[in-house]
């Protein structure tokens, strides 16, 4: 049955909000966590008009920052009155995985993983790229098996400007040609070149474990500056996250429609 559902997912530097109508994502909303009592209103009021005609709908919301995790859901039900569902808890994310005993995984990471393997149906690596950059590898059989995490590219630079005495405070941005001519461009070349060297390398050690190449497939924040024209990469899917959820909450209706 087609779902309706507003899709939330709480990351580290921002809340990004998706509404899916009859399985079709119609709009979606990127919050800055420091903005969210304001930032949340004219989303989710927005969210509210998309939905209120449908009687089956529901909010999901995942997260990985649980200090925030109250103050959506307060918003959430204030304007929209829906009920809200959680990813692990209430809706289990549907992808297999082979982890260590004690691993904890992001679930914004399993979440990725799952919408990338739905859409694919084949082994894969999901790079995201944010406040910190991950490097996950799905194999041919839908199974997480982890994978490489490093800082993103403004913690990257953040870092070198707070653990020097002289390096400036810069935002990320593509540098306008690898040798850097300046130490702004320097510093942009490094983290920019950087990140797609260790992308490029890991992705043939996970070719070693797979038997052949994963397709590549990037989303977060900094991927279309970091990968865009990046023949290794050969999807940018912004909203992975956000299908991720809508991919785990069919799955699971599923799975108990059948067991009654």
């Amino acid at each position: 049955m087609p779902q309706n559902l507003l899709a939330i997912t709480i990351g580290n530097t921002r809340t990004k909000l998706g509404v899916f109508v009859e399985d079709n994502l119609v709009d979606s909303w990127a919050v800055p966590n420091t903005e969210l009592s304001q930032g949340l209103a004219v989303p989710l009021a927005k969210a509210h008009e998309h939905l209120r005609e449908t009687s089956d709908a529901v909010a999901v919301l995942a997260s990985v920052n649980p200090t925030l995790t109250d103050v959506v859901l307060g918003h959430v039900a204030k304007i929209t009155g829906l009920s809200v569902l959680r990813t692990e808890r209430d809706v289990p994310i549907a992808i297999g995985r082979r982890l260590d005993r004690e691993a904890i995984v992001g679930e914004d990471r399993l979440l990725n993983a799952a919408a990338a393997y739905d859409r694919l149906k084949q082994a894969c690596i999901v790079v995201d790229a944010g406040t910190a950059m991950t490097i996950d590898l799905i194999d041919g059989d839908g199974t997480f098996h982890g994978g490489a995490i490093a800082p993103g590219a403004q913690t990257m630079l953040d870092a070198m400007h707070w653990r020097t005495a002289q390096l400036p405070e810069i935002t990320f941005d593509k540098p306008l040609e690898p040798v850097g001519h300046n130490t702004v461009e320097a510093m942009r070349s490094a983290v920019f070149y950087g990140m797609r060297g260790m992308v490029r390398e890991l992705t043939e050690q996970y070719a070693e474990v797979t038997g052949g190449f994963p397709m590549v497939v990037a989303t977060g924040g900094d991927a279309p500056v970091l990968f865009e024209g990046f023949e290794l990469i050969e999807r940018l899917v912004p909203e992975l996250t956000l299908l991720g959820i809508a991919v785990s909450l069919r799955r699971w209706r599923e799975a108990v429609d059948g067991e009654e």
